[in-house]
């Protein structure tokens, strides 16, 4: 069966603005260190994993405004920053984010967004309609919730490096943090994601909401456990479970990914043509790409 990889592609920009040396510049003195990493990144994934066809998903709204309304801190920190999400270090990294759509495009990579959805929703929604294996290329933990062996989707966890990934799958996520990727979100909730602004649930960490759903299975059980005198969920925990239930709501709609963000489509990968290739080529003298052209023209599928 056909393989689809589908890219996070601002956590892929963000790691290789920060990792790649902003002394990359094109011939009119544009930094450009964000779009020759992101290609070399692809490269990497690609050549490693062999996909038959490579979607790049976009953040058309990176803080939908139906997440703020369900949690008011979502993002706020983010969306506080010198200029927001992706203005960073003096503008560098803006302009090259049009520079990298344009790129997959000129290499038959299609760039997906949709209004009110994050990356994440598209990717959510191309896994929810592949009838194929998927592999999602992400440094977002959010995304552990998409694993699946039964319908073999894997994540692939970019936080330590591109390179050295990790393949998470059911086990994966089984004997790092005890609990299923079903149970992911429930477990993120609880345990809360700063980064995120979302708060979790005092006293709650890892190790006490993995052994929560251990036992009951999900929030469902969880709260029902919590509301019966009789359980034997420590009195503490019962308390601000109980204090919480408002939160939990709305932060499972928030942390859970779309399945609906885009209509099906057939992503079905065919070689670029000579002309297209050369377009590409032409973008990447302008641009200054160097070997990184070289290097995702030859991995591509």
């Amino acid at each position: 069966m056909a393989r689809l990889m589908v890219l996070d592609s601002a956590s892929l920009y963000f790691r290789a603005f920060f990792g790649v040396p902003d002394t990359m510049k094109a011939p009119d003195g544009t930094v450009v260190n964000a779009l020759r990493g992101i290609l070399d990144f692809t490269a990497t994934m690609v050549e490693r994993h062999r996909p038959d066809s490579v979607v790049a998903c976009w953040d058309d709204d990176w803080r939908p405004q139906w997440r703020v309304d369900l949690i008011d801190t979502y993002k706020t920190q983010r969306a506080e920053a010198d200029g927001g999400e992706i203005d960073t270090t003096e503008g560098l990294l803006g302009p090259q984010v049009p520079l990298i759509a344009e790129a997959f495009r000129l290499l038959g990579v299609p760039v997906k967004g949709a209004p009110g959805c994050e990356a994440d929703d598209i990717m959510g929604t191309l896994c929810h309609q592949a009838t194929g294996p998927v592999d999602v290329v992400t440094g977002d933990r959010d995304l552990f919730q998409l694993a699946d062996d039964a319908r073999d989707i894997r994540v692939l966890y970019t936080a330590r490096s591109v390179p050295n990934h990790d393949v998470v799958t059911d086990q994966w996520l089984v004997d790092k943090y005890g609990v299923t990727p079903k149970q992911y979100v429930d477990f993120s909730v609880m345990r809360g994601d700063a980064s995120d602004g979302l708060p979790g649930v005092a006293g709650i960490g890892e190790k006490t909401a993995a052994l929560l759903l251990s036992e009951f299975t999900d929030l469902d059980g969880i709260l029902a456990a919590a509301a019966d005198p009789n359980s034997p969920i420590k009195p503490r925990v019962r308390a601000n479970l109980l204090a919480s239930t408002d939160y939990i709501a709305a932060a499972r709609q928030v942390v859970a990914v779309r399945n609906d963000g885009l209509p099906p489509a057939d992503y079905t990968r065919t070689s670029l043509t000579e002309e297209q290739t050369a377009t590409f080529r032409t973008f990447a003298d302008r641009w200054g790409l160097g070997g990184s052209a070289d290097r995702i023209l030859a991995a591509l599928p």
